[in-house]
């Protein structure tokens, strides 16, 4: 046997010895939940032989983890010819905030050419694609519409579609879960980066499943069907949300820092659209609601805390620039007066709840505006009924039926 193929298989035992007694993983707590196998691992398990000889492009960010270890960084330890990096919103290594601009570069730990896909064009281009036979997609998505790693995931099927250039996607959990679907069909008229194509808010789809969706329903510009291929987990179901993984979790985004920042984000997003701080500068984004102008009464708290699953409480804040994270903020340096939340439960639906507290906190708030972003965001203008009161969001009938019909010859997992 030549030295690559015994360096190759000793590496991928390494790999397998790894996984069965879970060394150095962050995810020892596995050990009383169910044992999920990533994607990723799965590649690793059972499908490098296949990628030798080919040139690889990997679409990727911090969340392409196995434990501690970056995909990169283990693909290249079992010597794939990694060729080009490609970088989605928050660069490669999750180095950007929020809607910050990525540019072309180089990664140092590496040394390999990273494309922005989230600078001068969000599609990778015939040029870039010319420096691969093939592209990995691996990032882990929270579940919302507005999430724009699933945007980017359309159009890089629709360029690998144009080329010829196979997409593999190595699937991860969903963190709502696979059964958790809620909030306004995207109303087309509102289409945009942050709302790509017709499904709800909280859409319970894996990466992998969205992926097979938006082939199987043409959603992107196809010149041909593109060559896609799921790398399925083994041991997650539908009814599982993170805690239930025993995964540790891996921001998604700076401003995600824990998975109950994100489940409260599903909700209280909104105020991105508004001129009201969404927490953005605090230590918890999403959870801290505010604006120098708001003045919720005892009975709004009353309401507020008739809610399930969260308490909210009274809370006074300064917005601060925090580099990578939250740089300039809205209200930065200035004082601002809203609410805390704190979940007590995930045995609610934040979509909403988030509504319901947009509803009362923006009204206590007269100096509020709100702006375009937050159509694009619900994907729905009956939002501006929600905010007059002349619906309740704890009732109000989404009109579900037909997507979750409509998703389930793309859904992988029971």
């Amino acid at each position: 046997m030549s030295l690559k193929p015994f360096l190759l298989l000793t590496s991928i035992l390494c790999f397998s010895i790894l996984f069965a007694v879970g060394c150095d993983l962050p995810n020892e707590e596995r050990d009383d939940s169910p044992q999920i196998t990533l994607g990723a691992e799965k590649l690793i398990e059972n499908h490098l032989q296949e990628l030798d000889g080919e040139r690889i492009g990997l679409v990727m960010n911090p969340t392409a983890r196995i434990g501690e270890a970056h995909m990169l960084d283990s693909l290249l330890s079992l010597d794939v010819n990694i060729t080009a990096l490609f970088a989605p919103e928050h660069g490669f290594r999750g180095e950007a905030g929020a809607g910050d601009r990525i540019e072309d570069g180089i990664d140092q730990a590496s040394g390999l050419p990273v494309f922005s896909l989230y600078g001068d064009t969000r599609k990778p281009t015939p040029e870039m694609l010319d420096e691969v036979d093939m592209l990995i997609f691996d990032m882990q998505d929270v579940g919302a519409r507005f999430y724009t790693y699933i945007a980017t995931l359309g159009l890089v099927l629709e360029a690998a579609s144009e080329s010829g250039t196979p997409v593999w996607v190595l699937d991860r959990p969903n963190p709502m879960g696979g059964d958790y679907v809620s909030g306004w069909m995207m109303d087309m008229e509102y289409e945009s980066f942050v709302g790509p194509y017709p499904i709800p808010i909280a859409h319970g789809l894996t990466m992998g499943e969205i992926a097979r969706m938006i082939v199987g329903e043409e959603w992107m510009d196809f010149e041909d069907e593109p060559d896609l291929r799921v790398i399925e987990m083994e041991g997650w179901s539908r009814d599982m949300i993170w805690p239930d993984t025993g995964l540790s979790w891996v921001a998604p985004s700076p401003n995600l820092p824990t998975f109950d920042h994100t489940y409260m984000y599903m909700g209280t997003v909104y105020y991105e659209g508004t001129t009201m701080s969404e927490g953005r500068g605090t230590d918890d984004p999403f959870l801290v609601i505010g604006d120098p102008g708001t003045d919720l009464s005892d009975d709004d708290f009353e309401q507020l805390n008739r809610l399930d699953g969260i308490s909210i409480s009274p809370y006074t804040f300064t917005p601060r620039s925090i580099p990578g994270v939250a740089p300039n903020p809205k209200h930065l340096d200035t004082q601002s007066f809203g609410i805390r939340i704190e979940l007590e439960s995930h045995d609610f639906d934040p979509i909403r709840t988030g509504l319901e507290i947009f509803r009362i906190v923006m009204n206590a708030t007269p100096s509020a505006e709100t702006n375009s972003f937050l159509y694009r965001l619900t994907g729905s203008d009956e939002i501006e009924q929600v905010l007059a009161g002349e619906v309740d969001p704890m009732t109000l009938d989404f009109g579900l039926d037909g997507f979750i019909s409509d998703r389930e010859p793309y859904l992988l997992y029971d």
